[in-house]
């Protein structure tokens, strides 16, 4: 008869290495190199938003989608708000986006007509990949619709597909890296073990003398931050 392990350890055994190599928590792999740069470029871009908020208020970004642009902000402006953003675009410009959104939906139409086939698929018009979270089925206000628009040009901009912009001026400005160099504080804060000066002094908490006047009480972590930005 074949001899069978018993699952159950035997009262004062030690589990095998392996089962307590699951209870004990994996750190996580460490990001490519890539992967950090894309991060860190990303993080500088979206500082860069923070900043400089009139970006997502130009005008001229309606040309990244102009169908988008219609349903999320021309369909709700007033008449006179439409004169006037045409008359600070221009006649051309007006026309150029009358065009483009006449295009887009003769696309769609074809599209929807057309028999599916796979040899000669019909591309939709202006796919893009920062479009695709932005949600256009549910009824939205007219400030919901514009926040709408701000994402959908966030995305685009975090993810490098402006072409009139030049990133270079921000992707490779280090001054633009404050979420990292926040998360690197925080870091050193939780790493430092809190402790009074007294005690360091004193070596016996119970031989500790009394405190001389002057003295505050402030932790070594404190007091190391303070020298820091000192």
């Amino acid at each position: 008869m074949p001899y069978v392990m018993s699952a159950t350890p035997e009262p004062g055994s030690h589990p095998p290495s392996s089962s307590l190599a699951l209870d004990k928590p994996m750190p996580r792999p460490p990001k490519s190199d890539a992967r950090t740069r894309e991060i860190r470029t990303q993080n500088r871009r979206r500082h860069y938003l923070e900043e400089h908020p009139e970006y997502l208020s130009s005008t001229e970004h309606e040309f990244a989608d102009p169908v988008l642009y219609e349903k999320l902000v021309r369909q709700y402006q007033t008449p006179a708000e439409r004169e006037a953003e045409g008359k600070r675009k221009g006649y051309s410009r007006v026309l150029e986006g009358d065009l483009l959104r006449g295009e887009a939906r003769m696309a769609e139409i074809a599209q929807s007509t057309a028999e599916p086939s796979a040899s000669s698929p019909v591309p939709p018009a202006f796919v893009d990949v920062a479009t695709v979270d932005v949600d256009l089925t549910a009824s939205a206000d007219k400030d919901e619709a514009r926040e709408r628009w701000h994402q959908f040009l966030t995305r685009r901009f975090v993810h490098g597909q402006d072409d009139d912009f030049d990133y270079d001026k921000v992707d490779f400005n280090e001054g633009f890296d404050v979420l990292e160099r926040r998360t690197a504080e925080d870091a050193w804060f939780e790493d430092e073990e809190p402790g009074w000066a007294s005690d360091r002094e004193s070596g016996d908490p119970e031989e500790q003398q009394p405190a001389k006047s002057g003295e505050t009480g402030v932790q070594d972590f404190q007091l190391a931050a303070s020298s820091q930005l000192l």
